[in-house]
Formats: structure tokens, C-alpha cells, sequence
């Protein structure tokens, strides 16, 4: 593709060089590349692109778009090389959207694709929609926290949003590939970062906000305004598809130019749910007046299978054809997941990382099983908002029989440091029910071992994820193997 349709509407503020150039690739890392091929210079937080603009020249790179002139012309001396193309844009970040939009013959503009947004929800509802189009017989495309996948092909997730390079590649395929819908996780930090930039959507859908990532926004209002931008940029084309119940629901579509849909468990809304009778193996609903029995649980799993119920509908699926499969979807992987194991014990996997997560989880398993003692192992991820430990550590103490406080992914941090910012949030009665253990592995091991006959235990926080990352490693750990594991040492005993 030429250099001039690529960088178009890229917000270029002088251009330097020849535009008529063909370009083989497009990239914001040095290290991938190649002859030919365009490099963006993004300025990251930790890390700056324009310095590496040397190597990218060394490698091939036939035009450079960049914001620093003086660290542009560095680099370039540093390369000796005055045969590069150079386009100046006052964001590389909007600028690497938009090239990677254009490069990709703009992808989403030929797929129907459908992004949520919010603090909880967003993984199980995107997999639940990619699975029931995919029941309906529309070969469908993912892009989620757990994996992406373009029809039944699967690939790595690394972000919960992807960088926009990796977005267009895979609509590409999608699009190539004869997929009609994606469905897609759209992150706070991904529409602040502009990851999503130039993206075409055909519906949005909000979940929820509540308290999450302050690490990174520093305040409520500032995540709340990076949520809020997602359905600004939507077009009037399109659908924004939001929770009425949620306090900020409609201050999330209080300026879109989409058409707008609500959903309600709880007043009037277009569509609406309620919950009828609840077990551990599912719950009865009632959405716009039809009874289904579902196999999710919990009243957060009722918002997510209206949001999902409502999406469908909006996009012109069948009532009958969407009740049908809303009754046979399962749960997302690590969400709600349920172990059962010896002296009728269940182990309850979850990724509840979030004090509204944490709480909205726990709330469920005491209303289906009141008679149970309920056992809450969790853990704090490590260099990240640290303002959300003493709070889960409260709501653990209010709402479990018991508490065992053990790592997550560390990362940086000292665990036992984590583990007293969450003991923080507890009084001597918390405190007094709960065991502290630094390792995770032995955390639920204990848990398990020294749980009553008929009890439930929730492993919050790891849900889906096979590893721990502890320091800079990452190592294997896997919670299934672990519970699976104690389940076969008791039945041998």
C-alpha cells in the first residue's frame, strides 16, 4: 500500500520526503522491522520510540511518522541516513490508530463489531455473544481478555484490549475470512491509549463502573471520562446499548450520537429481567416477559445475559432463536467456575479482582447456599491500585465465614506487604477468622483441608489465568490442577 493512503487522516502536520512510496509493513517496534516498512514513534510511559528510530532505519524502515523533531533528526544523523520519509503528527498514538486502520484497508468498516465497555462483565458477556452468534450459525470473531478468536481459530490474548496493530491484523482476517460479526473487550486504558481509534463500531455496549485501575487514572472521574469516550466516538449509525441501573449508565450516553438502548433488572428499561429461583446449577429468568432457565447464577449474571439478550435483539437476531441459546450457554472460563470434590465441598473459581466483583460473587454464593459455610481465599495484584486492599479485605470480613489472604500475581511487590495493606481493611473479628499465607498454592491447599463438610469456597481473583507472575516471572499455575489435585489426595486418604 502507498505511504499517502496509509498515513491519511493521521493528523500530519508537515511531511518530508516521497508519500508514493510502497510500503510492506507498519510497526511501533524497532525490532520487528523490516524493508520497507513504516515506523511509528510512540512515546510510551516508560519507554520512548523515538529512540529507537536509529535501529528502525537500520532495519529497513522506509518512513518514519514521529512527534519529537529534535530527537527525529538525532536519530537520524545517528543512522546516517537521509533517504527516509518523516511525517510529523501531533499524537503518535492517534496516528499508529489510524495507519494501522488505513493499512488494513480499514477492517472494522466490513464486520459488524460490537464492543463493551465497564469495571465487570466485559469478558463473560463478549464470550457468551461470540458463542451464541456462532450457535446461530454467523461465523464470528473475538477479541477478548482470555483469548482472540478469528471463527474457531484461537490466539494468545496479551491485553485486555489489544494495541491497534494487533486489532486490524486480526479484523483483517476476520473480515477475509468471511466473519460477519466480532465482539470485543474495550478497556479504559485502551480508549485513553487511543487503541481503539478509528475503529468502526456497530454497537457498545456499558456493563457497570465501579472501583478499578486508580493506579493508572489516579481518579474516579478521570476512568469514568475514559469510559465515557468510548461511546462519544460512536457513530449514528450505531447502537449504545447501556445498564439503566448502574448510576453512571446514562451519563455514559448522555452525548453519543448512537441510537440508545437500555437494559434493567430492576425498573424500565427497553428490555428487562428478573430473577425467579436460584441454585447452583442456574437460575429461572423472566426477560420481557418470557420464563428460560439459564445455567449461569448470580444477579451480575443476570445483567450480563440481558446485555447479551439486548445486543442480539438490537441487531436483529430472533426472540425465540436468542432465549433458545441464551438457555444453553455456559459460563466463561474462570468465571463462576464450580469444582465439586469430597464431603460435598465445592471450590468455586472466579476472577473477581475488584471490591464490586469480589462482593457481587460472594452475595451470590451466600444466597444460593445459606446454610454453608462460605470460605473466601483471595489475594492483591502487585503494582496496581492499591486503594481496593483494605476495601476487599472489609468486604471479605462482612460477607465470609472464614478468610485465608494469600498472593495474586505479586508482580514488584512484596505478597506479605499486599497481604497488610488487605488485613488493613479488618477489625479483630476479620482478622480473627482469617489465616494469612503467602503461597497460593499452599493457601488452597489449607482451604480445602480444613473446610467443614458442605461448604463453599471461592478462589477469587485468578479465574481464567494458568499463571502467577511473582517478581519478573511468570511462572505456571494453574488453580484447576491444584483443586483437582487435593480433591484425589482426599479421596484417597
Amino acid at each position: 500500500m502507498k505511504l499517502k493512503n496509509i498515513i491519511e487522516s493521521c493528523g500530519a502536520i508537515s511531511v518530508k520526503g516521497n508519500t508514493d512510496i510502497e510500503i510492506s509493513g507498519i510497526g511501533n517496534d524497532s525490532r520487528k522491522i523490516t524493508q520497507g516498512s513504516l515506523f511509528i514513534a510512540v512515546s510510551g510511559f516508560s519507554i520512548d520510540g523515538h529512540d529507537f528510530i536509529e535501529k528502525a532505519v537500520a532495519n529497513g524502515a522506509a518512513a518514519i511518522v514521529y512527534e519529537n523533531e529534535e530527537k527525529l533528526e538525532e536519530q537520524l544523523k545517528a543512522a546516517g541516513s537521509g533517504k527516509v520519509t518523516t511525517v510529523r503528527v501531533s499524537s503518535s498514538r492517534h496516528a499508529l490508530a489510524i495507519c494501522a486502520a488505513n493499512y488494513y484497508d480499514n477492517p472494522s468498516k466490513k464486520i459488524n463489531l460490537v464492543g463493551i465497555t465497564g469495571t465487570n462483565g466485559k469478558t463473560t458477556t463478549v464470550t457468551l455473544l461470540y458463542r451464541m452468534f456462532t450457535s446461530l450459525g454467523y461465523r464470528c470473531g473475538l477479541l477478548s481478555t482470555i483469548a482472540n478468536y478469528v471463527g474457531g481459530k484461537c490466539s494468545e490474548a496479551v491485553n485486555t484490549t489489544s494495541d491497534p496493530i494487533t486489532i486490524n491484523s486480526l479484523l483483517a482476517e476476520m473480515a477475509d475470512t468471511g466473519c460477519e460479526y466480532c465482539f470485543m473487550e474495550v478497556s479504559s486504558i485502551g480508549v485513553e491509549q487511543e487503541r481503539v481509534a478509528g475503529l468502526e463500531f456497530k454497537a457498545g455496549i456499558f456493563s457497570n463502573l465501579t472501583h478499578d485501575h486508580l493506579d493508572y487514572h489516579k481518579t474516579f472521574a478521570e476512568y469514568l471520562r475514559c469510559k465515557k469516550m468510548f461511546f462519544d466516538m460512536l457513530s449514528p449509525e450505531a447502537f449504545a446499548i447501556t445498564n439503566a441501573d448502574d448510576k453512571n449508565g446514562m451519563v455514559m450516553v448522555q452525548n453519543t450520537a448512537a441510537k440508545i438502548i437500555t437494559y434493567s433488572c430492576k425498573g424500565l428499561a427497553d428490555h428487562y429481567c428478573r430473577i425467579m429461583e436460584e441454585s447452583f446449577d442456574g437460575m429461572q429468568l423472566k426477560i420481557d416477559g418470557n420464563e428460560i432457565w439459564c445455567r449461569l447464577i448470580g444477579l451480575h449474571n443476570a445483567y450480563n445475559l440481558l446485555a447479551i439478550y439486548t445486543t442480539a435483539i438490537t441487531l436483529g437476531a430472533s426472540q425465540d432463536e436468542v432465549l433458545l441459546s441464551l438457555s444453553r450457554l455456559e459460563s466463561a472460563p474462570g468465571r463462576l467456575e464450580t469444582l465439586r470434590g469430597p464431603r460435598d465441598i465445592s471450590v468455586v473459581i472466579d476472577y473477581a479482582h475488584t471490591p464490586d466483583a469480589l462482593e457481587n460473587v460472594l452475595k451470590t454464593l451466600r444466597e444460593i447456599a445459606p446454610e454453608r459455610e462460605l470460605v473466601c481465599l483471595f489475594g492483591c495484584g502487585g503494582n496496581r491500585d492499591k486503594s481496593k486492599r483494605p476495601e476487599m479485605g472489609q468486604l471479605a470480613q462482612n460477607m465470609a465465614d472464614r478468610i485465608i489472604v494469600t498472593s495474586d500475581n505479586s508482580r514488584l511487590e512484596e505478597t506479605v506487604d499486599i497481604m497488610n495493606d488487605i488485613k488493613a481493611g479488618m477489625d479483630r473479628k476479620g482478622i480473627s477468622k482469617s489465616i494469612f499465607i503467602e503461597n497460593r498454592e499452599e493457601a488452597i491447599r489449607t482451604a480445602i483441608m480444613t473446610a467443614k463438610d458442605s461448604s463453599t469456597i471461592l478462589l477469587a481473583g485468578k479465574g481464567h489465568e494458568t499463571y502467577q507472575i511473582i517478581g519478573t516471572e511468570k511462572r505456571h499455575f494453574d488453580e484447576r490442577e491444584i483443586v483437582l489435585g487435593v480433591f484425589r489426595d482426599m479421596e484417597l486418604k
